[in-house]
């Protein structure tokens, strides 16, 4: 028996294989509730976006009563409507009631997808402990590793967000639909056998590189996620305002979103908030390199797209912060950022090879 095979707790690694299913099983139920969430929830008030657009009265917000000074008679005014400024100024526009459709069953639904993603979070970030526990160390040695990891760190931001800004549950099905395909492909084709590091990766800064480098990694997705679907929410609102009339599944779908001066809005905040920590990330990278090849720079080709997809979000930040360059065009510029991530992320490790390559993928 080898001194790796030796140090491994195939105890716990068995334990955290039987987690991570565990974690897609229940994942697959909060996909299910989201789903019924969308389709059952109450269709009531696809109109808002058209009423607001059209001006018609039946946009107003509910009326509300004023007793008049000499407390005899009642004025009835209408409550101004909370509306939300489009990304290119031209209209504005509400919020959507989000995924649930402001109605209780919509809503039942939508408790129980968050309480099984909630769920499934605890059950797979076991998985991940016990994957480390099992060899008594980081978590993130191969791509299987990186991948348990990334997606239990991803619904983390999901489920803080959440907590922070009420109204983002349209994000849950997205979130749950990637998390059990990175988790399909984690434990089918990228799937390791729990062992030991290679020599150059013992040092403390692989908890502080790789760990900034994932998160960094979830947050850009979940701005690529609301970046995404604002290019449809404002697409179904410009055919709205030419006076289209999309089909019944897509303004059922759309109507739930918030609008797409918001879902734009969010993306720039979300991209712009951890764009400094991956700056953090390329240069923890470097001093590493340093101690650990002698060189803070050696162009490999993690090292190069990690350049190019700093350089990526950076023209997308200043563009979206370019009066000329917001909406679409910006949108586009960040979905081509993330794009340069995925493939740094998934092409560089699996498909080329450099001094990043350990054990295997």
């Amino acid at each position: 028996m080898s001194l790796a095979a030796a140090a491994t707790n195939e105890s716990l690694a068995n334990t955290s294989n039987v987690l991570i299913y565990s974690a897609m099983a229940v994942y697959m139920l909060a996909f299910f509730a989201h789903i019924a969430e969308w389709l059952f929830g109450s269709r009531s008030k696809v109109s808002r976006t058209a009423s607001a657009l059209t001006g018609e009265a039946g946009a107003a917000a509910p009326a509300v009563q004023v007793k008049s000074a000499q407390g005899g008679s009642t004025a009835v005014l209408d409550r101004p409507r909370v509306v939300t400024r489009s990304a290119s100024g031209s209209r504005d526009l509400p919020d959507g009631p989000g995924a649930a459709g402001d109605d209780a069953q919509g809503d039942l639904y939508g408790r129980i997808a968050v309480s099984l993603t909630v769920l499934a979070f605890v059950v797979e970030a076991a998985g991940v402990i016990a994957r480390a526990l099992s060899v008594q160390r980081a978590p993130w040695g191969n791509m299987y590793e990186f991948n348990i990891t990334f997606s239990t760190v991803a619904v983390a931001v999901y489920l803080t967000l959440l907590v922070l800004k009420k109204n983002i549950r349209w994000l849950g099905l997205p979130l749950v639909t990637t998390v059990l395909l990175d988790l399909g492909l984690a434990v089918t084709v990228l799937y390791t056998a729990s062992d030991q590091l290679v020599p150059a990766l013992h040092s403390y800064w692989l908890w502080i590189h790789v760990s900034t480098a994932i998160f960094c990694g979830a947050v850009f997705y979940v701005g690529a996620v609301a970046t995404l679907l604002y290019l449809f929410r404002e697409r179904y609102e410009s055919k709205l305002a030419a006076g289209g009339k999309p089909g019944a599944f897509a303004t059922s779908v759309m109507e739930r979103l918030p609008a797409s001066g918001s879902l734009d809005k969010f993306a720039y905040r979300v991209n712009a908030a951890v764009f400094p920590l991956w700056t953090f990330t390329i240069i923890a990278g470097a001093i590493w390199a340093g101690q650990a090849w002698g060189r803070y720079w050696n162009w490999d080709p993690k090292e190069t797209w990690s350049f190019i997809t700093w350089v990526a979000y950076a023209c997308y930040l200043h563009a979206r912060a370019t009066a000329g360059w917001k909406g679409r065009k910006a949108a586009y510029l960040a979905l081509i950022a993330f794009g340069c991530w995925l493939f740094n992320y998934y092409g560089v490790n699996i498909f080329v090879t450099g001094k990043h390559s350990y054990a295997g993928v």
